[in-house]
């Protein structure tokens, strides 16, 4: 519990540091600007701009408003009595919208938010877990809410940020570092390295009060290593000598849920294949990954391949990779319709061209597609065979 007046000192305080943020380039997160009578959900992995991006809502808005972030540790004790303290603070100042920053630290925060929707008051919410995106909270807000992902800079609001254009020097700058905005700013490797132990400490050991720590550590590292790979909850059994599957599946679900790695399926109109089939994992940002592997050769391919999942995850979820007789990169739905396939390879010669041209070709019969793309790092060219049409191009020229 935490008494009225020292609320009031830690909300002034936080209110001074969220006012003094330079707003900095606009993200592009849609439609809050007409929430109605719902809360506004924002989510993504930590540091990635949510609280610079609550800011630049509420100074595009004329909104009397209070700003809370959860994570200060003078908040460490907040419970659900403290609401009714900020309530009553809110009522004194005539505030008419909540800020709520990284609000799922504290349990039944729903109730609260519910209870203030329904008086009229805007609220907006920040999170680092995407299970609030969840059926169960749209259940518990009753369907009153919008909820909106927001990732590191894409390639293009990298090159924004930088004010550059579309090229191979600024793609590889990309690929390399990422689009940690603060590491873009500072080129300070540490802040990459700090960030990926954060997620797996504080937003996982410390949240799901893992005791096995190290292991966690040392999955998150392998992982990381190995982009693109498939895997299974044996093989990682194995490799990390863990009692049961089901622990390491758990793993990967809190690392899921913490957008630290995405877990791609094998294409399967069954969803219990989808299940028990190996998944290749993918990592919220390239930064991380040249920053946390403890590959010593350079990979420069899954680097390639991970920048164009990412490209690809912040337009859709239904994200699958083909493998039947051959293997094809990316399977993409939009609203369960398929809408197109494509392989990335690094570089087309003489040892891979028919592999990879093989992979997609059986993609496309098997979805009846006419065209399809290979991303490259910096290679065009186009193949016509059997009445189908694949187009060689560059990362940097196919984003849009």
């Amino acid at each position: 519990m935490i008494t009225k007046l020292v609320l009031k000192q830690i909300l002034e305080s936080q209110k001074e540091r969220i006012d003094s943020l330079n707003t900095g380039l606009q993200r592009n997160v849609y439609n809050y600007q007409n929430i109605g009578s719902n809360a506004y959900i924002l989510t993504g992995v930590r540091r990635c701009g949510k609280s610079t991006v609550l800011q630049q809502i509420n100074k595009s808005n004329e909104f009397n408003s209070m700003y809370i972030n959860f994570e200060d540790p003078r908040l460490s004790s907040f419970n659900m009595d403290d609401f009714n303290r900020l309530h009553e603070i809110a009522l004194e100042n005539n505030i008419t919208a909540f800020f709520l920053d990284e609000t799922q630290i504290i349990e039944k925060w729903e109730n609260f938010v519910r209870f203030r929707v329904d008086e009229g008051y805007k609220i907006f919410i920040t999170g680092s877990k995407a299970s609030m995106l969840s059926r169960e909270l749209g259940t518990k807000l009753a369907g009153r809410h919008i909820s909106k992902e927001l990732f590191p800079f894409s390639y293009g609001e990298y090159l924004d940020f930088k004010t550059k254009t579309k090229n191979k020097d600024t793609q590889t700058e990309y690929m390399t570092g990422g689009g940690f905005p603060e590491f873009i700013k500072t080129g300070n490797e540490e802040i990459l390295m700090h960030t990926f132990s954060d997620i797996v400490i504080r937003d996982i050991a410390v949240r799901y009060n893992i005791k096995n720590v190290l292991t966690l550590k040392q999955l998150a590292v392998w992982i990381v290593s190995n982009i693109g790979k498939p895997i299974t909850g044996n093989s990682l059994k194995k490799i990390f000598n863990i009692g049961s599957s089901s622990s390491i599946m758990e793993y990967l679900s809190f690392f899921s849920d913490a957008y630290l790695f995405f877990f791609v399926p094998k294409f399967s109109y069954s969803i219990k294949n989808q299940i028990v089939n190996p998944k290749k994992a993918y990592c919220i940002d390239n930064g991380f990954i040249t920053t946390n592997s403890v590959s010593f050769s350079e990979d420069n391919g899954r680097l390639l391949e991970n920048m164009v999942f990412l490209h690809i995850r912040h337009k859709t979820k239904e994200i699958y990779y083909f493998n039947e007789k051959k293997e094809c990169d990316f399977v993409v739905f939009e609203n369960a319709k398929i809408k197109y396939v494509c392989q990335v390879c690094w570089e087309l010669n003489e040892s891979n061209t028919d592999r990879e041209i093989g992979g997609l070709l059986e993609a496309m019969e098997f979805f009846n597609l006419s065209i399809a793309e290979i991303i490259t790092y910096n290679q065009s060219d186009s193949f016509h065979i059997d009445g189908k049409t694949i187009k060689v191009i560059p990362f940097y020229a196919w984003v849009n």
